[in-house]
C-alpha cells in the first residue's frame, strides 16, 4: 500500500470534490472500502476498535458471530490485508488492532469541513 494521503493544504474540501485521486490512492481506498463493505468486516472492525484498550482477541470476538473459526480468521485476514488492522500472536491467541491512519484516509477523503450541506455547496463553487 502506498499510504497516500490527503494533503493538508487549507482547504474546506473533500480530496474528492477538492481534486482527483492519484491512482495509488484510489487503489489503497478501493481496497479499504472494498474489505469494509461485506457486515462481517464491518462489524469485525467495530468490535475490534470498541474493544477494552482498543485491541481484541480472536477469542473475545469469535463469539459474536455464527460463524466457523476459520471464516472469522479470513475475514480478519482480509481486513490485515487492506490495511485497516494489525494483529500480534501472543502465546495460543492472536490479537488485534485497528490501523488509526487507514481510519483517518477513509474519513478524510469523505470528510467535508463545517456544516454537512454547507460545506459541500460551499466546496463545489470553491471548486468549479
Amino acid at each position: 500500500m502506498s499510504n497516500q494521503g490527503p494533503q493538508d493544504d487549507g482547504a474546506c474540501c473533500s480530496p474528492l470534490v477538492r481534486e482527483p485521486l492519484t491512482e495509488d490512492w484510489a487503489g489503497d481506498l478501493a481496497r479499504m472500502f472494498k474489505a469494509l463493505g461485506d457486515p462481517v468486516r464491518l462489524r469485525l472492525l467495530s468490535l475490534v476498535a470498541s474493544h477494552a484498550g482498543g485491541e481484541a482477541c480472536v477469542c473475545d470476538i469469535s463469539g459474536s458471530f455464527d460463524l466457523s473459526q476459520p471464516t472469522i480468521s479470513h475475514h480478519l485476514k482480509v481486513l490485515r490485508e487492506a490495511g485497516l488492522l494489525d494483529c500480534e500472536r501472543r502465546g495460543t491467541w492472536v490479537y488485534y488492532w485497528v490501523i488509526p491512519s487507514a481510519l483517518q484516509q477513509l474519513s478524510a477523503v469523505l470528510l467535508t469541513e463545517g456544516e454537512p450541506a454547507a460545506a459541500s455547496a460551499q466546496c463545489t463553487e470553491v471548486s468549479a
